[in-house]
C-alpha cells in the first residue's frame, strides 16, 4: 500500500471518529428550520406541517360532502350542532345572519387550519422525526415537521390575511368613498367650507375627525403585531414547555401538560377567530 493511501486511510478513519464523537443537539429556535430547497426557495418544517394540516382538511371535506344527506344521520347530527352554535355565536358579533353567512366561512376556516395546526405540534411524531445536520463541527437535528402555529412567519401570514381581508371586505360592503374616509377623512374637510357659516366649530371638531382617522391606520398596522404575536408566543412557549418537561423526565411527567396545551390551542384558535370576525363585522359597517 502507497503512502498517499495510507493518509487517505487514516483521514477517512480521523472524519469519521471525529463524527461519531459530535454530540446531536436539539433545541427550539425562534426561526424555522429548513428541511430543503427548491430552486431558490426554502422548505421549511413549519411549511411542511401547514400543508400537512391543509391536505388533512381536505381530505376531511371530500369524505364528509360525500356523506351529507338531507336526513342527518349519526356525526352529521353533531356536525350539524356545532355549526348552527358557532353560527349563533357570530350572530351576537355581527348582529345579522346575513352577515354571518358572508363572513363565517372564512371565519370558521381560519379556526380550522389554526386548531389543526395548534393539535399537530402535540403528536408524537411532529418534531421528533428528522435528520441530522452537520454544521461547522456540530450535528443539530433538525425535525421533519414542526407546529406552524410556532413559526412567525406563519402567524403574521395569518394576520395579514385577516387584517387586509376584513378592510377589502369593508370596501365590498359600504363602498369605496365611505370606507376611505374612515381613515383618510376627506369628507371633514370637504364640509368646512359648507358648514362654517352656522357651525362655527366644525373647523375644530372636522381637523380631529381626519387625526382619528390617522389614529385608527396605526391601528390596524397594531392589529398586525397583536393577532401575530398572541398566537405565536402562546403556541411557541408551549412547546418549549414540553420540552422542558421531557428533559426533566421523559414518561408521565409531560403528560399533565399536553392536555394543557391541547386547552391552549383551542383557546388560541378561539380568540384569533373571533377577533377576525369582530374585524369584519366593524369593516363592514359604515364610520359615523
Amino acid at each position: 500500500m502507497s503512502q498517499v493511501d495510507s493518509n487517505i486511510i487514516k483521514n477517512q478513519v480521523e472524519t469519521q471518529h471525529q463524527s461519531e464523537q459530535l454530540e446531536t443537539s436539539h433545541e427550539s429556535t425562534l426561526y424555522a428550520e429548513s428541511v430543503f430547497h427548491f430552486k431558490n426557495f426554502s422548505i421549511t418544517n413549519s411549511l411542511l406541517n401547514s400543508w400537512l394540516a391543509v391536505l388533512i382538511i381536505v381530505v376531511a371535506v371530500i369524505v364528509i360532502s360525500k356523506k351529507i344527506k338531507k336526513i342527518p344521520r349519526g356525526i352529521q347530527n353533531y356536525l350539524e350542532v356545532i355549526l348552527e352554535s358557532a353560527m349563533n355565536l357570530a350572530d351576537s358579533v355581527t348582529g345579522s345572519r346575513e352577515k354571518t353567512v358572508k363572513i363565517f366561512p372564512i371565519v370558521f376556516a381560519i379556526f380550522i387550519f389554526i386548531l389543526l395546526n395548534n393539535w399537530l405540534g402535540l403528536i408524537p411524531g411532529i418534531g421528533s422525526i428528522g435528520f441530522i445536520e452537520v454544521t461547522q463541527g456540530h450535528s443539530v437535528f433538525v425535525p421533519l415537521f414542526r407546529g406552524a402555529t410556532a413559526d412567525l412567519n406563519t402567524t403574521l401570514a395569518l394576520a395579514l390575511f385577516a387584517v387586509i381581508g376584513s378592510n377589502l371586505f369593508g370596501v365590498f360592503m359600504v363602498g369605496f368613498w365611505k370606507f376611505i374616509n374612515k381613515y383618510l377623512n376627506i369628507q371633514a374637510f370637504w364640509e368646512i367650507p359648507k358648514k362654517i357659516k352656522n357651525e362655527p366649530t366644525i373647523i375644530f371638531v372636522n381637523p380631529i375627525k381626519a387625526f382619528v382617522g390617522l389614529i385608527e391606520i396605526i391601528g390596524e398596522i397594531a392589529k398586525v403585531a397583536s393577532l401575530s404575536f398572541r398566537l405565536f408566543g402562546n403556541i411557541f412557549a408551549g412547546e418549549v414547555l414540553l420540552m422542558a418537561m421531557a428533559v426533566i423526565f421523559a414518561f408521565i411527567l409531560p403528560i399533565p401538560f399536553m392536555f394543557l396545551e391541547v386547552i391552549v390551542g383551542l383557546v388560541q384558535a378561539l380568540i384569533f377567530a373571533m377577533l377576525t370576525l369582530v374585524y369584519f363585522t366593524i369593516a363592514s359597517s359604515e364610520a359615523h
